[in-house]
């Protein structure tokens, strides 16, 4: 049975969706040793600005979103900008794989280690992550754990496995639904946000299948979910560790430095993360 990861990656003005997918995909090889798959609207790059990076993907996929939205932007506290946000191919995923069992990740997902071949090796369909942890010694957040303050349990879209199946099929066939309703369930959900996101499509799709209850149709992803945050700023990268600054959120702290060693973590400052990546070959 074909095992691989997929990434999906397209680019705005700002910000080098496919660099990231390019950088993640090494670090993919080397921990991982799976083969990697790209989805992005702009595959003829890869004859050009990307040529010397081709080799690292298994197969480049077409696909152009059919739904761009726009989103904030930040890098650290104290620069934003409003830019295109073109991410919901996630919903496609199943059609769109090569493989028969798949993890897709989000291009800044930073892999250091080989826990995720534990998703290839346990027997349930469809794996997301439910618990997360924050990078910081000092923010308090219930964002992540709900979808609003009296909604469902958050799921995170941001890395995803499934095996081919019919209870696969039937759930992403579900998110596909709820994308092309995206105001109407929003709305039910009491989501005030009309900015479209993967975490909550993926959240009410599990709370949907779960006979509208907590349950257990998704199942967990091995280990814990690290993450920074936007207001978070990468100093170093390198195959072992990550270094950031984690930013002061009230006038009484101090930002600090927090250092994380081969932990696989989920970094949110786009634009610190392609300063980092830049001159990476």
């Amino acid at each position: 049975m074909s095992k691989g990861v997929l990434l999906i990656a397209n680019n705005n003005a700002d910000i080098d969706y496919v660099s990231q997918a390019c950088y993640s995909a090494k670090r993919i090889k080397k921990h991982l040793k799976l083969p990697v798959s790209l989805v992005t609207d702009s595959p003829d790059l890869f004859k050009t600005t990307y040529k010397k990076y081709r080799r690292r993907f298994d197969k480049i996929i077409s696909y152009k979103d059919d739904l761009i939205s726009t989103r904030m932007y930040k890098d650290g506290a104290l620069f934003s900008n409003t830019l295109d946000f073109k991410n919901t191919s996630r919903v496609s995923s199943y059609d769109l794989t090569p493989y028969e069992e798949t993890l897709v990740l989000d291009t800044d997902v930073i892999i250091f280690n080989d826990v995720f071949l534990k998703c290839f090796d346990q027997n349930n369909d469809i794996l997301m992550y439910r618990k997360s942890i924050d990078v910081s010694p000092f923010r308090s957040s219930t964002e992540f754990e709900r979808v609003s303050d009296v909604g469902i349990d958050f799921f995170w879209a941001t890395c995803v496995y499934f095996k081919k199946s019919d209870k696969s099929k039937m759930f992403f066939d579900l998110t596909k639904h709820i994308k092309e309703n995206w105001n109407h369930y929003r709305l039910i959900y009491n989501i005030s946000s009309q900015l479209y996101r993967n975490d909550f499509v993926f959240s009410i799709a599990a709370h949907t299948l779960n006979g509208f209850t907590s349950g257990s149709f998704v199942k967990e992803m091995p280990g814990l979910l690290l993450y920074s945050t936007d207001r978070d700023e990468i100093i170093t990268l390198t195959d072992n560790q990550t270094v950031l600054v984690v930013q002061k959120t009230t006038e009484s702290e101090v930002n600090v430095i927090v250092k994380v060693d081969k932990t696989n973590i989920h970094v949110m400052n786009k634009y610190s993360l392609d300063r980092i990546i830049k001159n990476d070959s």
